[in-house]
């Protein structure tokens, strides 16, 4: 649907126009519609499930593909805010040294952090105004890193859906 298109370009406005700390914009943002692409990317989060040991990813991955289209949201920079607050656990911020975790990387800047949480707030904001059902899914963020999707030290998908039921709450608990 073309109107699920517009809805996820209207989403990523939102995530793009929210408030930054310090006014500096370090939120990636990617759009992906493309039905191969979204069967893809389920694809790869079931096989990460296997990977990481989480079962969850198996149900997500369901979701992700009969979904329209996927919002991914990422934190592009681990620079931090320069603030020396320790929300991070360290007291300064020239401490925090970026190292590869198994599906982000991290330390990262407890402001930054807020910031995308703003930008996906905002995006899911847009998504119910415009009455597309939604879910965040860190799940479908950590499979999209791994495909190089987006770039980012952290990555959150937003997958959206039009239908008479929410795919994404109406599910199974794993």
């Amino acid at each position: 649907m073309e109107i699920i298109k517009t809805v996820a370009e209207l989403m990523a406005l939102s995530a793009l126009t929210a408030p930054k700390a310090k006014g500096q914009d370090y939120v990636g943002i990617v759009i992906v519609s493309e039905p191969e692409t979204i069967d893809r990317l389920a694809l790869e989060m079931a096989s990460l499930s296997e990977e990481v040991g989480k079962k969850f990813l198996i149900r997500d991955s369901g979701n992700v593909k009969n979904s329209q289209a996927v919002v991914l949201l990422s934190l592009k920079s681990s620079q931090p805010a320069n603030l020396n607050c320790g929300a991070c656990g360290l007291p300064k911020c020239s401490l925090l040294e970026r190292t590869e975790g198994p599906e982000f990387a991290g330390p990262l800047c407890a402001w930054r952090l807020i910031d995308l949480g703003i930008a996906l707030g905002s995006a899911v904001k847009t998504a119910s105004i415009h009455n597309v059902d939604n879910r965040i899914m860190y799940s479908v963020g950590s499979a999209a890193r791994k495909m190089g999707l987006i770039e980012g030290e952290i990555v959150v998908g937003i997958p959206i859906s039009a239908g008479s039921k929410s795919i994404y709450f109406d599910r199974s608990s794993i």
